[in-house]
């Protein structure tokens, strides 16, 4: 078990968090009605092969969810179809457009840092995880930042009140919920779509004006895909990053040094934020429909099964990963699958990255003796497949801190 593991409370349904190998790499849950992936080569291949393994799952979910949230989902699509739309959307990802952000994101940084800067101690993710890729994404799709609390509170309603695999596993009560939060969301969703529709009138020089413009293969997007690509943007985009950055800063709280060490080779932060993402990642698990019937470690799954690849699973694979539970911020390669693998490998992989450096360097300058709180214990999100710091009150050793 990792000592981050140890130090805090986690989910009791992740049972590889706390160092438990699962007996085999693949798996077959009657609970879940589905094939558990465990292994590392395994979750690969199931990642990397797009025609046998489907992103189209979903049909066979045991709950099913308006037909209106799917529409320009690339999650859910396979190539070619997957292919046009990770087009449209991937020009706004690519290595120069991101790397011209980085004076945008140094400067979004150090306001919110500046905002706590003499307090003696600040909540990490409400002051700094949480604003800062928020702030990120909707300036880039030009979104005021006065409607910035309807996004935090509509990913965090669906964080702390359903998980993604009562999608797959049904259950008492488990619909309902799941329509509930869909009617939740529907404030987001029509706020989005008033944008779409000023765009399209008055265009700006901001990434919605863009996808209302985009065209590939002569298709444009539709009102109704752009205001879900839009809320995928932000809402999973800054999830991933919230998520990142409290948990690399958990680990470093955890083992001071590392941290220590950390600070001192600034070297060291990317390694830092990747095992992370490693040890803690944000999304636990993805799914997946077989297309045929096909061998994955060592048994048979006929055509039509749902998959659940454990990414934080195979992440802690000991024939992939030397000392798997332990954080190594050193260790070199460090080939995760966090992002994922293959066709759907994340757009925003390189701009989460960008901000977990930034943010984590900012910390460490600022704050060379950041610590938690011992009175306010650093709290998770109470998910089984999402994994992330929901508060970490952090004493900074200024001002009046304790």
């Amino acid at each position: 078990m990792s000592k981050v593991v140890e130090r805090w409370n986690f989910h009791p349904n992740s049972p590889w968090l706390r160092g438990i190998r699962p007996d085999k790499p693949v798996e077959f849950s009657e609970a879940f009605g589905a094939w558990n992936v465990y292994g590392f080569a395994e979750v690969e291949q199931v990642l990397g092969d797009h025609e046998t393994f489907s992103a189209r799952t979903a049909a066979y979910a045991a709950v099913q969810v308006d037909e209106k949230f799917q529409q320009g989902d690339i999650s859910q699509m396979d190539p070619p179809e997957q292919t046009k739309y990770r087009k449209l959307i991937g020009r706004a990802f690519t290595p120069r457009v991101v790397s011209n952000l980085e004076p945008a994101i140094r400067k979004i940084t150090g306001e919110l840092l500046d905002a706590v800067d003499e307090k003696g101690s600040f909540e990490l993710v409400a002051d700094l995880a949480y604003p800062l890729p928020v702030r990120v994404i909707a300036d880039m799709l030009g979104i005021d930042s006065k409607d910035f609390d309807l996004f935090k509170g509509a990913a965090f309603d669906i964080i702390e009140n359903m998980a993604g695999i009562d999608f797959v596993a049904g259950g008492d009560g488990i619909e309902e919920q799941i329509h509930d939060a869909e009617k939740r969301l529907q404030p987001l969703l029509d706020y989005m779509l008033g944008q779409v529709v000023e765009r399209r009138k008055n265009p700006r020089e901001d990434l919605l004006t863009y996808l209302t413009q985009a065209e590939e293969e002569g298709d444009r997007l539709t009102d109704t895909e752009i205001v879900n690509i839009a809320n995928v943007l932000l809402i999973t985009g800054h999830i991933t990053s919230t998520m990142m950055v409290g948990n690399t800063m958990a680990c470093l709280d955890t083992e001071p040094a590392k941290r220590d060490r950390v600070r001192e080779d600034r070297s060291l932060v990317p390694g830092a934020i990747e095992e992370a993402l490693r040890l803690l990642p944000p999304a636990a698990t993805l799914s997946r429909v077989t297309t045929r019937e096909v061998e994955l470690g060592g048994v048979t799954i006929p055509a039509e099964q749902m998959i659940l690849p454990w990414v934080s699973a195979a992440n802690r694979d000991p024939l992939r990963f030397e000392g798997p539970d332990e954080f190594r911020p050193e260790r070199t390669p460090n080939a995760h699958v966090v992002f994922g693998h293959g066709v759907h490998f994340c757009l925003g992989a390189r701009l989460a990255r960008l901000e977990g450096r930034i943010a984590v360097n900012a910390l460490l300058d600022r704050y060379p003796d950041f610590r938690s709180d011992p009175e306010r214990p650093t709290t998770f999100f109470p998910s089984e497949d999402m994994v992330g710091v929901r508060s970490m009150h952090v004493l900074t050793g200024r001002g009046g801190a304790r």
